[in-house]
């Protein structure tokens, strides 16, 4: 039986149930464990680890392990009659997503860092939560140690948010700021992460965009309160950027950057990740290394920018803790939870109908008409060409070409125009270009 709430000095103690004892569940343990007075004095919380479901008993682990603590069976530590809330750290859409379905309907709070499972099925989760009367947090599965998920759901639940942009993926951004300011290629900055432990052994999921496109659906949810599932989030990813193309960013005044960007449209509602030009003095500009930062507009807060460590078994496990806390302090309380989060019907613009600007490289021909072909075939699509610049001459001639805003329809009908005039080799690279005003 879970202690009541009644004298403001008892301490109480709360059984956890944690699922998944790696990087970040295992510092957690040793958070619980070795800051356990700390914890105390501030909240009159103690938390006792009672079951942990992993893959393997047998590996070593860098925290105590009692007789009888962890187990392969997961389904074990949400029917523990002696765990009073559940902890999720897996990963991984199943059995994450029936685990944590069964410890809700159960009356079993439970904390989560699964951006890829609130991505997928959030709603479900959402509404079991508030069904069973008991917090479903997730603050860790978006910004690792960087607060957002409560800003968003909480401080500025009535502010009418328009733009939401992060730099979500910490290996994309070491990547980048390591192209950008040592010159380095992809390959060996890629590499590089890899041995810095920034990027997993198959980066897959960072550099093309999967990851963070988990991320932008949970904030374009949260910012707009339309539901953006993962599938309706236009993904590229930072394979196709190169050293020649940061060097051109860096002459016109821009830094490349992997973006999450949520936006609140007339047209609906609309989640994208891509690489993107942003002005070299926009906040986001200067976010370096592995840091992520997520940075928000609205009407009447004008510009917030969240910023920190957004990976790591530290930081993500201070997130996660924050939630243990909060969801105990919810539960002790005996009162009915209202649901934090609501989504209210709401259209999803097509990512087809959004305007945005295009920076366009080509390597031509350098011969008589050859603009005058490339102007037209972006006219003919309705493009309006803001500037051109041409570097070297005869066949390694390049050219580059900054548009107007436009429909990315319109964008790529024109692109595939360009491809199809002779004089034009190769179409090298296009990169989305941030509105300055952003």
């Amino acid at each position: 039986m879970v202690p009541s709430l009644s004298s403001p000095t008892m301490e109480r103690t709360i059984g956890i149930g944690l699922l998944g004892a790696g990087t970040v569940g295992g510092t957690l343990v040793r958070r619980l464990v070795g800051e356990s007075d700390a914890i105390a004095a501030k909240t009159g919380l103690r938390f006792d680890v009672r079951r942990i479901g992993v893959r393997d008993v047998a590996r070593v682990r860098d925290f105590e392990v009692t007789e009888g603590l962890l187990t392969t069976d997961p389904f074990e530590v949400v029917r523990d009659p002696t765990v009073d809330l559940v902890v999720e750290v897996m990963g991984g859409l199943e059995p994450a997503g029936d685990l944590l379905l069964a410890a809700l309907r159960s009356g079993k709070p439970v904390v989560t860092a699964n951006k890829e499972l609130i991505a997928a099925r959030g709603p479900e989760l959402i509404e079991a939560a508030e069904i069973a009367g008991v917090p479903l947090l997730f603050e860790a599965s978006v910004g690792g140690g960087i607060p957002i998920i409560r800003p968003l759901s909480e401080t500025l639940a009535g502010e009418p948010l328009h733009r939401v942009l992060g730099i979500v993926n910490g290996t994309t951004n070491y990547i980048l700021t390591a192209m950008t300011e040592d010159g380095t290629s992809y390959a060996e900055a890629l590499g590089d992460a890899k041995d810095l432990g920034y990027a997993e052994p198959d980066p897959t999921a960072d550099v093309s965009g999967s990851d963070a496109a988990a991320k932008a659906a949970i904030l374009a949810s949260l910012a707009f309160g339309t539901w953006v599932g993962r599938d309706d989030v236009y993904v590229e990813g930072i394979e196709g950027v190169t050293a020649t193309d940061i060097a051109f960013a860096a002459e016109f005044g821009y830094v490349i950057k992997l973006l999450a960007v949520g936006e609140r449209t007339s047209a609906g509602v609309s989640a994208r990740v891509h690489p993107a030009m942003i002005p070299a003095d926009h906040p986001l500009a200067s976010i370096r290394g592995a840091t992520n930062a997520i940075f928000i507009v609205g009407p009447s807060v004008g510009s917030l920018l969240f910023s920190g460590p957004g990976a790591g078994g530290d930081p993500t496990a201070t997130a996660v803790l924050g939630d243990v806390i909060d969801a105990a302090r919810e539960m002790l309380a005996g009162a009915q939870v209202a649901p934090r989060i609501r989504f209210s019907p709401g259209e999803l613009a097509s990512f087809e109908d959004m305007s945005t600007r295009w920076y366009v490289r080509l390597v031509v021909d350098d011969q008589p008409g050859v603009l005058a072909q490339i102007a037209s075939a972006f006219g003919e699509e309705h493009v309006s060409i803001r500037s051109v610049w041409q570097e070297g001459v005869d066949s390694e001639a390049s050219l580059i070409i900054v548009t107007h805003a436009a429909a990315e329809s319109e964008q790529r009908a024109a692109v595939a125009r360009l491809a199809a005039i002779e004089a034009v080799r190769d179409v090298a690279a296009v990169i989305r270009v941030l509105e300055d005003d952003a």
